[in-house]
């Protein structure tokens, strides 16, 4: 009833789905780790999906723990709940990725700055069409060099909609603590051999959502090379990079350029590489990305 992956928890009505990956990578790029250019972490990531008809719709609960281990000592590694959360017909809530986590699918692209939050959202969804409103807690949530205050709160709105091959998602963000927000529009479409994707942001000022520039316009086309072989080129340009004051971004405009590879080794097995160049004015331009291996199941 729910796809694949998922079996009866014995003696019960609940399906029950076990999943996560293993992921080591190599990040690149000036002062990646202190004053090293590059750093290497490994990632181990568990999720248990369960869901239930009932009465009022399909009953979710989904646990994700994730453990980063930045180095070989204990005092480098952590594991914490990634997310926790409640599912029961559009209503969701716990602690989740919320709209701002999506994006284009190359690593060039840089359209959020917060997107995980303990939050109350609904989405109505027709298939073709969605909308929905979500309340965030922000506490603890960075904004340039500030932390957001205790008990701050954002609310987000967002609608998408599916055409044939071409999808849109419109959401926005506003940051009640800093009475600023930000808007975001995506757009995906199949062209010849790859996926074109469009996307534009817009932040009134410094705020949760949104907060690396002012404006900002991107896009990227992922050519489908061959069964196991994804390369996206993209570009991002920056409009008022950077925060100089509480509020308020620079007058530095800037852009980036890069190519992402995704590599299906074998069933289960897959890597990339992201290598990008950043050029912001009044800055040293810099090329960064990583290198990852990923075991999923």
């Amino acid at each position: 009833a729910f796809g694949t992956g998922f079996f009866y928890i014995p003696g019960t009505e609940t399906c029950l789905k076990f999943g996560g990956y293993i992921r080591f990578q190599t990040n690149f790029g000036r002062d990646a780790k202190g004053t090293s250019d590059w750093n290497s972490f490994t990632r181990a990531q568990f999720e248990v999906d369960t869901r239930t008809d009932t009465e009022l719709g399909a009953l979710r609960g989904f646990i994700g723990f994730r453990g980063n281990a930045d180095n070989g000592t204990a005092s480098g590694s952590s594991v914490f709940v990634d997310q926790a959360f409640i599912e029961l017909g559009g209503l969701k809530v716990g602690k989740f990725y919320s709209w701002w986590d999506d994006g284009l699918s190359g690593e060039t692209d840089e359209l959020s700055s917060n997107a995980l939050f303990n939050s109350i959202r609904y989405t109505y969804d027709a298939g073709s069409f969605w909308a929905g409103a979500s309340v965030d807690e922000l506490e603890g949530v960075t904004v340039g060099s500030y932390n957001e205050r205790d008990n701050n709160v954002g609310v987000a709105l967002g609608v998408g909609a599916k055409f044939d091959s071409v999808t849109l998602q419109l959401i926005g963000g506003y940051d009640t603590d800093r009475e600023n927000g930000s808007v975001r529009l995506i757009a995906t479409a199949d062209v010849g051999p790859g996926t074109l994707g469009l996307a534009g942001v817009w932040a009134s000022g410094a705020n949760a959502y949104y907060n690396v520039s002012e404006w900002a316009v991107a896009a990227e086309y992922a050519i489908k090379a061959t069964d196991k072989l994804t390369i996206t080129p993209g570009v991002q340009y920056y409009g008022n990079y950077g925060l100089v004051s509480w509020d308020d971004f620079s007058n530095d405009d800037g852009w980036k350029a890069g190519l992402t590879l995704d590599y299906k080794i074998t069933q289960g097995l897959s890597t990339k590489i992201a290598v990008n160049y950043t050029d912001i004015d009044n800055r040293d331009d810099q090329v960064s990305g990583f290198v990852r291996l990923q075991r999923s199941f």
